[in-house]
């Protein structure tokens, strides 16, 4: 963080940084719900792929509180601010495996999209370093995307 950095930027860059912390968080438990409920011949594989990806997405939560915190912000605390403050939703119902990817790549892509934009924003502030937290992140989603639309991609019929 410069020392230039305005009261009003601050308060712009942890308000992204919160969303982004919500978004983690409901993306986990997106994925922790695939987790459990996979099914079908690949039942192993997305399994584990989910977990996977669930777990990488969880690491980021601590991080993005963290950085709210070093440019003297405050991360969301209180669990009853993560679903309004979210803007990915929390999945719901019972969905195919095919429903659970394309539900978990339309995540990715959101989060990307608004990861870009903080990104910007936190470099146009002066916040090298929460703009170097976002583009770090982001290929993190992207390759988890990446993973995701290949399993579309293929058409194998190994996904409901």
């Amino acid at each position: 963080m410069t020392a230039t950095l305005q009261t009003s930027q601050t308060v712009t860059l942890v308000k992204a940084l919160n969303r982004q912390q919500a978004n983690a968080l409901v993306a986990f438990l997106n994925y922790k719900k695939y987790h459990w409920l996979t099914f079908g011949p690949s039942f192993r594989d997305f399994h584990l792929l989910f977990e996977e990806h669930g777990t990488a997405v969880f690491d980021t939560i601590d991080e993005l509180a963290e950085r709210s915190l070093m440019i003297d912000g405050s991360p969301i605390a209180d669990p009853t601010e993560y679903l309004p403050t979210a803007t990915v939703k929390p999945s719901a119902g019972k969905l195919s495996v095919q429903g659970m990817v394309e539900e978990a790549i339309a995540t990715h892509e959101r989060i990307i999209s608004e990861m870009h934009d903080d990104a910007e924003e936190a470099a146009n502030a002066g916040d090298i370093g929460t703009a170097d937290l976002y583009t770090r992140l982001v290929q993190t989603h992207q390759k988890h995307r990446w993973f995701l639309k290949e399993i579309l991609k293929k058409g194998d019929g190994l996904i409901s």
